[in-house]
């Protein structure tokens, strides 16, 4: 382990973790804008995969090499050379299974930041192994960074198509949990963004009550004028159910931070998909019931938005 400049620096710094790909290398460019919106420390670390070693009887085992021997952080280190506003880099590189040696370093980070896919991933994943591991078990939030071929913003620094930066919050108002609110918010005022919060609810299907009566034959919508008001009403609840989930934030804790609100019928995770297209962040939560300390259970909105999206991902754990 290697620090590059001395100096205060906050407790938690900021984690991205490195492989070796352009991806990975990509994704450094975002954890560096962020640990500066953040003034925090940036840790890189590369997780060397568990490998056996054939040494001879009596033969000692070479030990691994040193940080400044380890070429995927020779890499890094020459990423980031040279640039301007640079905060203290740690250069960090282990031996071990690359989700639970990140998930074990990501305990002292306040945030971890990886690609989606790795130098091992086959060029049809839109998710790899680790970076599912490490959203569904990590105990700091984790970004993940879609591939280029996906991200609709290649620089890190730049604001989504549109012009503004935007910062979009999965909101379901009576399950969302505050750490996820919180960090949405806060995020909002790093970054100086807009936050759009998008809740949504299903369309009523109390129409449907004649044998028979099926929805696919009128061309895929409702039968006209039987589930507008119904729809109508829902939404209107859910618009007050949402802004009284979000007045604590708007009024007392977050009241310079720009709020944009959508209420709207479909599928949140695709909903959030689409909103994906102009903003520099998604936010969503993870999973709040999990039966073991090692599940993969995030959520099947989560787990959607991470497959789908096309700008970062942010996962937040919830406390408790």
């Amino acid at each position: 382990m290697q620090t590059n400049s001395a100096g205060s620096t906050p407790a938690r710094p900021v984690l991205a973790a490195v492989d070796g790909s352009e991806h990975s290398l990509r994704t450094l460019d975002w954890a560096l804008d962020t640990a500066r919106t953040r003034g925090a420390e940036l840790h890189v670390a590369h997780v060397r995969p568990d490998a056996p070693r054939v040494h001879a009887a009596g033969e000692a085992l070479v030990p691994p090499p040193a940080w400044d021997t380890d070429p995927v952080l020779g890499a890094a280190r020459d990423r980031l050379a040279g640039r301007e506003d640079l905060p203290p880099v740690t250069y960090v590189s282990r031996d071990g299974t690359p989700s639970a040696t990140l998930t074990e370093l990501a305990a002292g980070a306040q945030l971890l930041v990886m690609g989606s896919r790795g130098l091992g991933g086959f060029a049809s994943l839109l998710l790899g192994s680790n970076s599912r591991v490490c959203a569904a078990q990590s105990p700091c939030p984790v970004v993940v960074v879609p591939h280029s071929a996906r991200l609709v913003t290649q620089d890190p620094a730049a604001p989504a198509p549109g012009g503004e930066r935007r910062i979009v919050l999965g909101l379901a108002p009576d399950e969302t949990a505050e750490d996820v609110i919180d960090f949405a918010f806060a995020e909002a005022r790093r970054r100086d963004a807009v936050l759009q919060v998008v809740s949504t609810h299903l369309v009523p299907l109390s129409s449907l009550t004649l044998v028979g009566s099926l929805v696919a034959e009128r061309g895929g919508g409702y039968p006209p004028g039987t589930t507008g008001a119904e729809a109508t009403e829902t939404a209107r609840e859910l618009a007050e159910d949402q802004r009284t989930r979000l007045q604590p934030y708007l009024t007392r804790h977050y009241p310079d931070v720009t709020v944009e609100a959508v209420v709207a019928p479909g599928d949140p995770a695709g909903r959030l998909v689409t909103a994906s297209q102009r903003a520099d962040l998604i936010v969503v939560g993870r999973h709040r019931r999990r039966l073991r300390a090692n599940s993969l259970l995030m959520g099947s909105v989560s787990n959607a938005v991470l497959l789908h999206a096309l700008c970062p991902v942010a996962v937040v754990p919830v406390r408790g």
